[in-house]
């Protein structure tokens, strides 16, 4: 069976309640070995560090660009203890999700451009990668990734990208992978199943960002929802099938994409591959 990795996963949010370990049990039997479950703001750090212990996942610490909005300076700082405090803690794989978001109106640009560059040289300082959140955002996010950079290259992931080549290239260049998801599963996304099928194998990853960003086959229009039919929850093992997808689109087997994209999230994110190793391990006697 390919084992695939799902470097951004909500698996805190309140759409899954107790139904969250049946779906990470229905992921783990499709091959899905390891979620990635970022925090968003101080009030999950505690949970997602919790559920991946639980869960035999990993996770990352981060203010969300879109929790700016009721965050304090002091969150930053509270951040920057709960690195210093969770240093030892190998389930702690990134600094994230943070970033820029110019999508969703009234925002405050510049505290989130604050909030986003305080958090890259937390990043710096705790020796963490990065999992950005990139909408609509992507050269603002290269201008800050390349004032903290301190000459030497990134590790981390551009989650969700959706940005031209140009800027594709931009993020690879600073040392980012990027994260394809469910949008990559609708046809009408022309230049994004472009870049999926183009871009150097090297530099995707492979993600859900479940609950959200369903694939096309669960997604309902408005006229849909209107008349009665549900919106489709995303989960974990939806993960496999959108593999499918952008193996198709490259011309390339599934087992083969799968293992180069597990590969190259466990070189973005290294604590993976110990962790990778752990969940293989049989039980050891007590």
């Amino acid at each position: 069976m390919a084992t695939f990795v799902d470097t951004h996963c909500h698996l805190d949010a309140p759409e899954f309640g107790a139904e969250m370990p049946a779906l990470r049990a229905r992921a783990a039997g499709l091959g899905v070995a390891m979620c990635v479950i970022p925090a968003v703001a101080v009030f999950n750090f505690a949970t997602v560090r919790e559920l991946a212990h639980a869960q035999g996942d990993a996770y990352a610490l981060g203010i969300h660009p879109l929790c700016t909005v009721e965050a304090k300076d002091e969150d930053l700082e509270t951040l920057d203890a709960e690195l210093t405090a969770r240093r030892g803690d190998p389930r702690l794989v990134a600094v994230g999700e943070i970033g820029l978001d110019y999508f969703v109106e009234g925002l405050d640009g510049p505290k989130q451009e604050r909030f986003f560059h305080t958090q890259l040289q937390l990043a710096r300082k705790h020796g963490l990668p990065v999992l950005i959140h990139v909408r609509r955002s992507v050269d603002k996010v290269l201008k800050h990734l390349r004032q903290t950079a301190g000459g030497r290259p990134w590790q981390g992931i551009a989650h969700a990208f959706n940005g031209s080549e140009q800027q594709a290239h931009a993020c690879i260049d600073l040392g980012l992978k990027l994260g394809f998801g469910g949008a990559v599963t609708f046809e009408r996304a022309l230049q994004l199943r472009r870049l999926a099928t183009t871009l150097p194998i090297e530099s995707i990853v492979m993600e859900t960002d479940a609950p959200d960003i369903q694939p096309h086959w669960l997604y309902r229009t408005q006229a849909q929802r209107d008349a009665g039919e549900p919106q489709g929850r995303n989960e974990p093992a939806e993960l496999p099938r959108i593999a499918e997808v952008v193996a198709g689109l490259r011309g390339m087997g599934i087992d083969e994409l799968a293992a180069a994209t597990t590969r190259n999230a466990l070189e973005t994110l290294p604590r993976l591959e110990n962790l990778m190793a752990m969940s293989e391990r049989p039980p050891q006697p007590a």
